[in-house]
């Protein structure tokens, strides 16, 4: 049978389903007159395109940009699963799939490593960051997005991929085995003490036994030294698993604690998930650091001990993901995972940030200020839903001069540091490593054929102010005059390498560093100087500060309106 037969009969088939579909519900609500009229047109659209238009169509490949487009109007985490997607979604969803341990960035048509996680299988394999992957299995990775790219390096344990990469400054590509391993016991990639008292411990992500990880990091944190307060380090945790995300409040709080409940249409989706066991640590002072990035589990967590006053919350507001999917069968093997309920923790409120109910007219928006709702915690604290979890203390992120934002953006740190690595087989240990005069002049002669274009606050400035004095015709007097100011600043550009170079060593240096003690050396040198750990230390040396803000009698970061 030819594709036109198909088509025409799939689409008679389509319009069948939406007259059957009015026929019996069309009494009961109106809006299945919507979707039985709209089904019909649908089908009427598909089967003229069939037989008029002038090029052969792919129904299969059409119907799924119609529905990928279709979901896109909701929000980005309901989702059409196809048939060949199917074992990879399960695996992901069961925390139960492999990974070859790295993080990716895509430049220039192709997607390059990023990071690689130490005794990871990538590591194993002798892949660097910085390296650009060409191929998998020997099809070509050109043109491919990071999720495409993602789906296929992540799937069944075991299962070998043949990597071809090229490194920078070699001419040859190579090729290598890497075996996916599960991805189980990667997600603290350090714990230690920060002086005589207090622990910490940094936590990348909710997958499969992450709880027992940090359970076990803080035994024997507890084994060697007297903790007495603890630094539970959430920054930049995409989140993962609910069930970890419980358990993880578990070690804190006592068992039989609601925890999270969620709401839905339907009766289905009212559920109350509470803690199963005794804590390990139900009287620690704790303190939760959070970021913009944190999400979902994190958000879980962090709100979760806010709203019961069992630790305090240091950083920017999180991400904001209050989102519950369910996986639902389709028909043809395939699957739909679509969002059916919003989470709420203990105090009543949901951190979703996003309003996505009007995305198919106004496109996204954030909840407005004005409609947040205000809840309390257990001491009777005010916190706000609609805005993600607002820290107890705000601590401001760093902001970079525009030249060092443009290295940033422009790979080009990132690049001289697979440089560097390349040229030096090892560099001191992480706390000791620095940079010198002669490698940062090193690195001025590296940027000399590199574009890293930016425009300063002040060439804005003056570019407005131009624009309107020629608007409001004044003399060419005033226009050379401004024209003269342009040419000053950009002479004085010249000097912004070395103005900034404090800020632009100490990322080469970090960058540097990760290329040989992975993500555990960047994280044991940036301890001593990290904003967000000396106020989580300050709040545990001063007590009486820290049971002033559990009790609500100082709530320094309480107002959603704040900057992030």
């Amino acid at each position: 049978m030819n594709t036109k037969v198909n088509i025409t009969a799939f689409a008679a088939t389509l319009a069948l389903g939406g007259a059957l579909l009015f026929s019996y519900s069309f009494l009961d609500n109106s809006k299945y007159f919507e979707i039985a009229k709209n089904l019909e047109l649908y089908a009427d659209l598909y089967r003229e395109l069939d037989e008029s238009y002038v090029d052969e169509i792919n129904p299969a490949g059409l119907m799924r940009k119609g529905i990928d487009s279709m979901l896109k109007t909701l929000d980005p985490y309901t989702n059409y699963i196809t048939e060949a997607q199917i074992e990879g979604f399960r695996m992901q969803r069961t925390g139960a799939a492999g990974s070859i341990g790295v993080d990716l960035l895509l430049r220039n048509n192709y997607v390059y490593l990023s990071e690689v996680y130490e005794n990871q299988p990538a590591h194993k394999a002798g892949l660097m960051a910085g390296d650009k992957i060409t191929a998998i299995n020997g099809a070509s990775a050109k043109d491919r997005t990071i999720e495409e790219v993602q789906q296929i390096l992540q799937g069944q344990p075991g299962a070998e991929l043949k990597i071809t990469y090229l490194r920078p400054g070699d001419s040859t590509e190579q090729t290598v085995a890497v075996v996916r391993d599960k991805e189980e016991g990667n997600s603290v990639p350090h714990f230690s003490m920060l002086n005589k008292n207090t622990g910490y411990i940094k936590m990348k992500s909710f997958t499969q036994n992450c709880t027992a990880e940090v359970a076990e990091a803080l035994e024997k944190l507890q084994k060697d030294n007297e903790v007495k307060s603890l630094v539970l380090d959430l920054r930049h945790n995409g989140g993962g698993l609910l069930t970890e995300a419980i358990n993880m409040v578990n070690l804190f709080v006592p068992k039989g604690q609601v925890v999270v409940s969620t709401s839905g249409k339907t009766e289905e989706w009212q559920k109350e998930y509470k803690t199963p066991s005794d804590p390990v640590a139900p009287d620690l002072p704790l303190v939760i650091l959070i970021d913009e990035k944190s999400a979902s589990a994190s958000e879980i967590v962090s709100g979760t001990i806010q709203d019961l006053d069992r630790g305090i919350v240091v950083g920017v507001k999180s991400f904001g993901k209050g989102l519950v999917q369910q996986t639902k069968d389709i028909g043809y093997n395939a699957k739909l995972k679509l969002t059916v309920s919003k989470y709420f923790i203990p105090s009543g409120r949901c951190v979703q940030a996003i309003d996505y109910s009007g995305r198919y007219l106004d496109g996204i928006s954030t909840v407005p200020d004005s409609i947040r709702k205000t809840f309390k915690t257990r001491n009777g604290r005010t916190v706000y839903d609609g805005s993600g979890v607002t820290p107890d203390v705000a601590v401001q992120l760093p902001k970079y001069a525009n030249i060092t934002q443009s290295l940033l953006d422009n790979y080009l740190i990132f690049d001289y540091a697979t440089q560097y690595r390349q040229q030096h087989d090892s560099i001191a240990p992480p706390t000791q490593f620095e940079l010198g005069s002669a490698d940062f002049e090193d690195f001025v002669k590296f940027l000399a054929d590199k574009n890293y274009e930016y425009t300063t606050e002040s060439e804005k400035t003056l570019k407005q102010l131009l624009e309107s004095v020629k608007e409001e015709n004044y003399s060419s007097n005033v226009e050379a005059v401004i024209t003269k100011l342009q040419n000053t600043i950009k002479e004085e550009k010249q000097k912004d390498l070395q103005k900034y170079k404090t800020e632009i060593t100490e990322l080469l240096k970090l960058e540097i560093i990760s290329r040989y003690y992975y993500q555990k050396g960047e994280i044991q040198a940036t301890l001593n100087d990290d904003e967000n750990i000396k106020q989580a230390l300050q709040l545990f040396a001063n007590a009486a500060e820290y049971e002033k803000i559990l009790k609500g009698t100082n709530m320094p970061a309480a107002n959603p309106k704040g900057k992030k």
